[in-house]
């Protein structure tokens, strides 16, 4: 990898809030700030982190709301459903 450790730290730590990773995120400050991360860039990683988050979750609320074929058909069976339930 060619980032360095605290470039690769910061990343890590906006993929953690976008991941919904509690622990990953204790783990990445951490080892962010044991990398020469200052405050200021951990608390830029974690905005832009949830920045992310939220423009992710807004877009599949807009995906879902456009789905036609999540709607139940007449027998209660989901119309192509990808497998992840019985």
């Amino acid at each position: 990898m060619k980032l360095d450790t605290r470039i690769a730290e910061l990343v890590a730590i906006g993929a953690s809030i976008g991941a919904n990773c509690q622990p990953c995120l204790q783990y990445h400050v951490k080892k962010a700030l044991k990398s020469g991360a200052d405050e200021q860039e951990i608390a830029d990683a974690i905005e832009i982190g949830k920045m992310v988050r939220k423009g992710a979750a807004a877009n599949m609320d807009k995906f879902v709301a456009s789905l036609s074929q999540a709607v139940p058909s007449a027998d209660g069976k989901m119309e192509g459903r990808c497998g992840c339930t019985p």
